[in-house]
């Protein structure tokens, strides 16, 4: 099995790629089995996007805080582990987004596309499912759309659901929502292109966010489910994602 062991920038990450490349050694990406991502759930997503294109499995080991996405760390058994490790699908967002100058911007998110004020007053959006008008209006700090598996995210942070990965829905979430008071969102097929128009952009801007990648001063976003990409992800047995997000609703 030919591994290629990636790191993050991390002193800790970077020592055990070292332990690693040294007792089972290392391949390109582009000539691997399998990737090994050592580092935290942000570098596990940064690691994603990265190998989109090449279509490998990856196992994460945790060399960061978290590590919602990665298996424990270990040096000792890693080829057994790989050969028993069970692979997750994850399928990201495609977000479409129109700032106010015009200029179109297009992201990947495998958590979440949240929008978030971006000053001191309050987001109003109007939402649509579809292409159907569903709110006319929502105040709010912001609103966020999650996958499965950014479910326990942001998400779970703004009192949103925790979506089990063969749920095939998706999270329509408030963010400290004012007006309709104390709405919690919505549960919506994975299929379904919401769309967020913003209301009076210019005199309460907003941003928005595929994961970490932002863009300012938006005017629309809309968001789908891109089902042609593929995220493998593998983990130790029992202890997958379906087993961490039931986890995750009892600590």
């Amino acid at each position: 099995m030919r591994i290629a062991f990636l790191a993050s920038e991390a002193p800790i990450a970077q020592s055990a790629r070292g332990v690693l490349v040294s007792r089972y050694g290392t391949v390109d990406r582009q000539q691997a089995d399998v990737i090994v991502a050592l580092g935290g759930d942000g570098f596990m997503l940064q690691t994603l996007r990265e190998t989109t294109d090449l279509n490998l499995p990856i196992y994460g080991m945790n060399r960061g805080t978290v590590g919602f996405l990665m298996n424990s760390y270990g040096e000792s058994d890693l080829m057994e582990r790989l050969d028993a490790a069970r692979e997750e699908v994850i399928h990201p967002l495609r977000m479409t987004a129109m700032d106010r100058a015009g200029r179109q911007h297009v992201a990947m998110a495998i958590n979440e596309v949240s929008l978030l004020r971006q000053g001191p007053q309050a987001a109003k959006l109007m939402i649509s499912v579809d292409g159907r008008q569903r709110m006319a209006e929502l105040v709010c700090d912001g609103a966020l759309v999650a996958t499965p598996a950014g479910s326990t995210a942001y998400n779970f942070s703004a009192h949103g659901p925790i979506l089990p990965i063969g749920a095939d829905v998706l999270a329509l979430t408030a963010i400290a929502a004012f007006r309709p008071r104390r709405w919690r969102g919505a549960l919506l097929p994975s299929a379904a292109k919401v769309r967020f128009d913003v209301i009076d952009a210019g005199k309460r801007p907003v941003m928005a966010e595929a994961d970490s990648v932002s863009f300012k001063d938006i005017d629309w976003v809309e968001i789908q489910s891109e089902r042609s990409i593929r995220h493998r992800i593998l983990f130790d047995p029992g202890h997958g994602l379906e087993e961490r997000l039931i986890s995750e609703q009892f600590n």
